[in-house]
């Protein structure tokens, strides 16, 4: 299978069973996206070009298998049942965890209207993680961890940072254990913002790989959106932290190896996202990301058919004015457009994804597991405890099963290896079904990815 498309100008040819990709001129991809053809053919249609040798360099390219190449073949996925009679008996099934999103706070001190979690509560009475629950979790994943020598955990809400001396001691104690273990540990912090400090900017800068920053952009469209307890908004408040962050950051002798991204949230009252990625790339940010909302669709922040065009538009209207931008004290990366051609995602992840409900999972403040952040909650998601592990093998099987093969809409689609099927959680939102397809996802994902691929060939 291969992917034909034209933008700002190139020619571009991507081969879905191999990722290959190529920039061609018209005759070339007139050639390609016609095979098979003769040279006569070509030149009857191009008078004046001169297609010579063009028709035996794409089959050179087929039987390099960079052109029409073999889809990805894959033995079908086991179920629990088959698994369970080739185990031997007594023993448990075989999970390997390497990565834990501790929702330190079910809490906020804002109240974004948007918010998928209901101001950080997610279905539920406000709560802080004890110190006692995280560690409980650092221990569940390094007795569950196998193999794997790099472990992540996210400090995630709600807002992490009404618990921070609990992130603390909880970093210092994996800091502790992973010497014993012979395991490193990454961390990673997401947060509004409203309480930064001295001590937080710190901090992070010596042990968090990454954090992530929430903020929408313009004033009016972050003040619209993430308003304070008292309703007021929070622009004022928060931008100038950010900005401290982003210099001390920059600034720190950790700066190499640690990231920090702004991340905002567009809807369907701000479809022209990107002027609040140039407005925040204005305000000193270069570590940009802008992720549609995620809610209900009869919700008034809801993107629209409408909305799904325009933002398409803007997508490739960013690429134009990121490759103007590139190598100008005015250039910024977009977290969707960081793309490795040349390696990519390994093939587990092509098929497999994020590793949700298994390699990964979310831990509530009382030390439930659930798939992800966006299941917390859901009480028919919930796989267990920290304390007892993971109690329903039957979510656990269904998350392991949860790949490309089991996803009928997505075989004829030329994206399939670069999302693997998409977020599970919101197929499940959209249409109750961990193996359905998120349609308006799909379209924006599919834009995302040919105006990555434009950027990446040197646009």
């Amino acid at each position: 299978m291969i992917h034909a498309y034209t933008l700002h100008g190139k020619h571009i040819i991507l081969d879905t069973g191999s990722g290959a990709v190529h920039v061609t001129d018209p005759v070339a991809y007139y050639a390609i996206t016609h095979w098979p053809v003769t040279d006569s053919e070509l030149r009857a249609r191009f008078p004046g070009e001169n297609p010579d040798g063009l028709t035996e360099d794409i089959e050179a390219l087929i039987a390099a298998q960079k052109l029409f190449s073999p889809e990805i073949e894959l033995a079908p996925m086991r179920s629990e049942a088959q698994r369970t009679l080739t185990r031997p008996e007594g023993a448990e099934p075989h999970r390997r965890c390497k990565a834990l999103c501790l929702h330190v706070s079910h809490t906020c001190n804002l109240t974004c209207d948007y918010c998928f979690a209901q101001a950080g509560r997610y279905r539920g009475e406000e709560a802080l993680m004890p110190f006692e629950v995280g560690r409980r979790a650092l221990d569940y994943l390094l007795e569950h961890s196998g193999g794997h020598k790099n472990l992540e955990v996210d400090f995630f809400g709600g807002e992490p940072l009404l618990n921070w001396q609990v992130v603390k001691d909880l970093v210092r104690y994996a800091r502790e254990k992973e010497r014993e273990a012979g395991k490193r540990f990454r961390f990673t912090l997401t947060t509004n913002g409203v309480l930064i400090d001295d001590d937080v900017i710190a901090f992070c800068n010596r042990e968090m790989s990454n954090a992530v920053l929430s903020l929408d952009g313009r004033r009016e469209v972050h003040d619209h959106l993430r308003r304070t307890v008292h309703g007021r908004g929070s622009y004022d408040l928060v931008v100038p932290k950010f900005q401290k962050f982003a210099r001390a950051h920059c600034a720190s002798e950790h700066s190499g190896e640690k990231n920090y991204y702004m991340r905002g949230t567009f809807t369907h009252f701000n479809p022209d996202f990107t002027r609040d990625l140039y407005h925040m790339a204005g305000l000193g940010f270069h570590s940009l990301s802008m992720e549609p909302v995620v809610c209900a669709p009869e919700s008034e922040y809801a993107l629209t058919p409408a909305d799904i065009e325009k933002i398409k538009a803007e997508y490739e209207a960013l690429a134009l004015e990121m490759a103007r931008r590139r190598g100008t004290p005015e250039a910024f990366s977009f977290y969707h457009y960081n793309l490795d051609l040349k390696h990519g995602p390994c093939i587990y992840k092509r098929v497999k994804g994020c590793g949700s409900g298994t390699e990964y999972m979310a831990v509530t403040p009382a030390g439930e597991f659930y798939p992800c952040h966006q299941f917390v909650g859901e009480p028919d998601f919930c796989m267990g405890s920290v304390w007892e592990g993971v109690t329903r093998p039957d979510i656990h099987a269904q998350f392991t099963a949860c790949t490309l093969q089991t996803r009928p809409a997505c075989r004829g689609c030329w994206a399939k290896y670069w999302c693997a099927g998409g977020c599970a959680a919101n197929a499940y939102h959209a249409c109750g079904n961990i193996n359905g397809v998120y349609e308006a996802g799909c379209e924006l994902f599919k834009k995302r990815m040919e105006c990555a691929i434009w950027l990446a060939v040197g646009a």
